[in-house]
């Protein structure tokens, strides 16, 4: 992992002891006899130790929180009250960087929704409970597990086991969402926006409708009112994913000082049912696509 010049106004020892501290808990939680095991879902560990603070104030550094940039600043407060009045709030969202957790985390807190950044429940693949880099960082977040599409073939015998641990996922997701007071960031393209490798552009992955129809049935099935917001990141600059998806754990990471956005979309309307899947899926995507992009020019330039 290899790590850009951070914030000139950092305190560089306090750089450097979360440095240390990310390799050591990634030799100690990331592999051995103490590897950290994670269930269906995950609740952050704040203490004896703080990992969530652990996570954002090691990204802190490397965000330009200055020339950050969050925009639907209305809709994240809409969405944010009706979680506390316990109902449920969906984030459909593009998924950028490793880091999108604690960018969104510098986000709300630049918003002005700090108290309740820690709050939120992230879809986790496989990757980011199994590499071991990337378990520290996991362990300070709220997670529902799950095996994402592009990965669950990559070992065909596995596959029943990781269909299974889906479908156990799925069970746990229902009951957090019957509970009420959930919000959850879910990326529906299943994984990270690749760079184009021939026009260098980074286009926003597109949006599964499936991925979609099964977090509006759940919705559905937990009787509790549920709200979905389109959700836009750009995160790529800060720790950019290989250019081509690899099933595997232990990819390079170069983390870079860059600012950083999200902007959230007004509500979108969950009405019909299987009839209105593609319908629903295309206009969740259309918004989080053009958002995107204007919020990209405005962030990288």
């Amino acid at each position: 992992m290899t790590a850009a010049a951070g914030d000139p106004t950092a305190d560089p020892v306090k750089a450097m002891q979360l440095c240390g501290q990310c390799i050591e808990f990634g030799e100690k939680y990331g592999m051995g006899a103490d590897k950290y095991t994670f269930g269906v879902t995950h609740e952050a560990i704040r203490e004896p130790y703080d990992y969530y603070k652990f996570g954002v104030d090691f990204f802190r550094p490397a965000v330009d929180l200055p020339s950050s940039v969050v925009r639907g600043e209305n809709n994240l407060g809409r969405a944010i009250e009706q979680m506390a009045a316990g109902e449920n709030v969906v984030f459909l969202s593009n998924h950028q960087s490793e880091a999108d957790p604690q960018v969104v985390s510098l986000c709300l807190e630049k918003a002005g929704f700090g108290s309740t950044s820690s709050e939120l429940y992230y879809v986790a693949g496989h990757k980011v409970t199994t590499d071991p880099l990337a378990i520290p960082f996991s362990m300070g977040r709220n997670l529902i597990c799950i095996h994402s599409k592009k990965h669950i073939d990559a070992v065909p015998e596995d596959k029943p086991d990781k269909q299974r641990q889906n479908l156990q996922s799925m069970g746990a997701m229902l009951g957090l969402m019957k509970e009420g007071g959930l919000a959850l960031w879910v990326a529906p393209s299943g994984g990270r926006d690749r760079r184009n490798v021939e026009t260098g552009e980074i286009p926003v992955a597109k949006f599964d409708s499936k991925t979609i129809d099964m977090f509006r049935l759940m919705a559905r099935k937990s009787k509790v009112p549920t709200h979905f917001y389109p959700l836009s990141m750009v995160s790529y600059e800060l720790c950019p994913p290989p250019d081509r998806v690899e099933a595997g754990v232990g990819e390079l990471r170069n983390v870079r000082r860059t600012p950083v956005g999200i902007d959230c979309g007004e509500e979108l309307d969950n009405e019909g049912g299987l009839e209105a899947r593609h319908t629903f899926t295309d206009r969740a995507n259309k918004v989080v696509d053009e958002s995107y992009a204007a919020l990209r020019k405005e962030v990288i330039g």
